[in-house]
């Protein structure tokens, strides 16, 4: 008998027997067993292989900005996989199998025979090959409308108090950047073009569009140089994050923010792969040649309304978790829908969902009744009996946009999870602070969530919050806060206007007060989001009194640049006040007498 008949009788074997991991050839241990089954029958099989070395990314923790974090994770990413990978790449390229590397987790996508796989899982630089199965999306029902048939505010968005408590003051998801991984989106949708980063300032899909798909027969093709859905899930799934099309159709939590996206399934179906492909996409975009990666345009936030159940083959839990906790370490939250495997206990069982990194959301109605399709906790499929979902939120009959400029209604977690994508939108544009700091943003929404007690036990009692049908319960909007803003106090002059500038925000973002003689001023009280080393500045006008120090104090600019200019009489100071300390033009230098009249610039990054 030739090797290469041994090695697939070998795992026709190993595919029959209900073997132990102890009694498994060491090397059999490493495969998931959907590759054993799939080349016990095929010739060859799509498997991803995971190295045993993998970026630490510990660091990420101590840095204070999203940027900083998400050019930290990029950087330990990918020279992590290039410098352990060449070994192996070589060895794939020396007979020609075809493979494509990744570095969002060390691992490389192989498509292979029996005689392969069983030589990867041999070497002692390889830790596990996950199985790539193709996952199909489990659609909605639709109930397709006419155009404009909505109302003009969608009763979910209404029901979690985004439009009276965020919209009312002005925060909208202005300066967010939400990134949705689906079936495609129609991105000249009404409701969806203007809110594309893609079309700011003229159309350009560079790092605002990437297709993950590189086989298709579908109407997309493979490989599509602009936004395309082939399905309209995607479509619909951003609508509820930022859709707006100005005549009426509010259907968007987060009408402000703008979107970028990634297609991960062909015609509603995708595979480990694409789905880890999107997500390396998102920590840092690239252009359309796949090229020049920048995790300064990565997303604030990710939409993943899909799932990879064990049923269809991601027979291993583990198989996504790397690649969602090295997201989120890039400071970026991951909200995932928790399935449509309801009303049974134990039914949040697949990726991503199943992860602690994940922010998991379950259905409700919008009387914040559980629906029955959505699935329940806690999490057995890994033995952790993680607390599953986190929180829930209206996945019944959610009216948004679909293909050919219209409206549909669907139902299921996968409109569920949108809501709290543009949730979190929302707080990150009311609170700039936030941006980056996962940690604070989920907490945010969990803490300020509606508790409820369940009817059903699972895994413990209904009656504790949380709990594993309703997790903390159902969203609710809410301002956060920042804790110390950007403010300061006036000395011998009355504040007449107050301008506040972000000019790191995308789009920059300004907010003007008149002031009236004040002799305070506090840019977050009038909606300045700004997180730390954000570089802001601050304007005041003001009017000379009282004959003695002409100045003030700063805080939340520890480092601040103060110039003082006498529009009456001529002449301007600059004083670079030590962290916390006061300022005084007069005491400067800068001649000022009482009436006149004064431009008070401060600059400097938030801290």
């Amino acid at each position: 008998m030739s090797p290469l008949r041994r090695v697939c009788s070998l795992f026709a074997l190993l595919a029959t027997l209900p073997l132990a991991a102890e009694e498994l050839p060491e090397w059999g241990r490493k495969v998931d067993p959907w590759v054993l089954d799939r080349l016990a029958s095929r010739s060859e099989a799509e498997f991803l292989v995971l190295l045993g070395t993998q970026a630490d990314l510990s660091g990420a923790d101590r840095l204070a900005t999203k940027a900083a974090k998400g050019r930290y994770v990029y950087e330990r990413l990918k020279a992590t996989a290039e410098r352990s990978q060449p070994a192996l790449l070589e060895r794939l390229r020396r007979d020609g199998h075809e493979h494509r590397p990744f570095w969002v987790a060390n691992m490389v996508w192989v498509r292979g025979d029996a005689a392969l796989v069983e030589e990867l899982a041999s070497r002692d630089d390889v830790a596990h090959i996950y199985a790539n199965p193709r996952v199909e999306l489990d659609l909605p029902r639709r109930d397709v409308l006419a155009k404009g048939s909505g109302r003009a505010i969608e009763p979910s968005l209404a029901h979690v108090g985004a439009p009276k408590v965020f919209w009312a003051r002005g925060f909208t998801g202005q300066g967010v950047v939400i990134g949705g991984q689906d079936t495609g989106y129609s991105w000249s949708h009404p409701a969806l073009r203007s809110k594309y980063r893609g079309a700011a300032g003229g159309v350009d899909h560079n790092y605002n569009w990437h297709d993950a798909i590189h086989a298709s027969i579908g109407p997309c093709g493979a490989d599509s140089r602009e936004p395309c859905d082939d399905n309209n899930h995607g479509t619909h799934t951003m609508g509820t994050m930022v859709g707006d099309d100005g005549e009426g159709n509010r259907i968007g939590m987060a009408p402000g923010a703008t979107w970028i996206g990634c297609r991960n399934m062909d015609g509603g179906v995708g595979t480990p792969a694409s789905y880890s492909e999107c997500f390396q996409w998102f920590i840092a975009p690239t252009d359309l040649a796949d090229r020049n990666p920048d995790p300064d345009a990565a997303p604030d936030v990710i939409n993943n309304s899909w799932s990879c159940p064990p049923s269809e083959g991601c027979t291993d839990p583990n198989v996504l978790r790397r690649v969602v906790e090295n997201t989120r370490k890039a400071g970026i939250l991951v909200v995932v829908s928790a399935g449509n495997e309801g009303p049974d206990c134990e039914t949040v069982a697949s990726p991503a969902a199943i992860y602690d990194a994940s922010l998991t959301v379950g259905a409700s109605n919008n009387f914040d009744g559980i629906t029955g399709f959505s699935s329940r906790g806690p999490v057995s499929v890994d033995g952790s009996g993680r607390l599953k979902p986190d929180v829930v939120a209206p996945g019944f009959q959610i009216r948004s946009s679909v293909l050919a400029d219209g409206y549909d209604r669907f139902n299921g977690t996968s409109m569920a999870g949108p809501h709290v994508a543009g949730l979190a939108a929302l707080v990150i544009s009311a609170a700039g602070c936030l941006r980056g700091n996962v940690d604070a943003i989920e907490r945010h929404i969990l803490e300020t969530a509606q508790p409820v007690l369940a009817d059903q036990s699972c895994g413990g009692s209904g009656d504790d919050v949380p709990n594993a049908v309703y997790g903390h319960g159902a969203i609710r909007a809410a301002l956060p806060a920042c804790g110390d803003g950007i403010s300061g106090a006036a000395t011998g002059m009355a504040l007449r206007k107050l301008v506040c500038r972000n000019r790191s925000s995308r789009p920059r973002q300004k907010v003007t007060a008149r002031l009236g003689g004040a002799d305070a001023w506090d840019c977050g009280a009038q909606g300045l989001s700004a997180g730390g080393g954000d570089r802001v500045k601050v304007q005041l006008t003001a009017t000379a009194s009282g004959g003695g120090e002409v100045g003030g104090s700063i805080e939340g600019i520890p480092k601040a640049k103060v110039v003082c200019k006498n529009q009456s009489a001529g002449g301007k100071t600059t004083i670079r006040p030590g962290d916390g300390e006061p300022w005084d033009c007069r005491g400067a230098g800068l001649a000022v007498s009482d009436g006149d009249a004064l431009k008070v610039t401060i600059s400097g990054k938030a801290g």
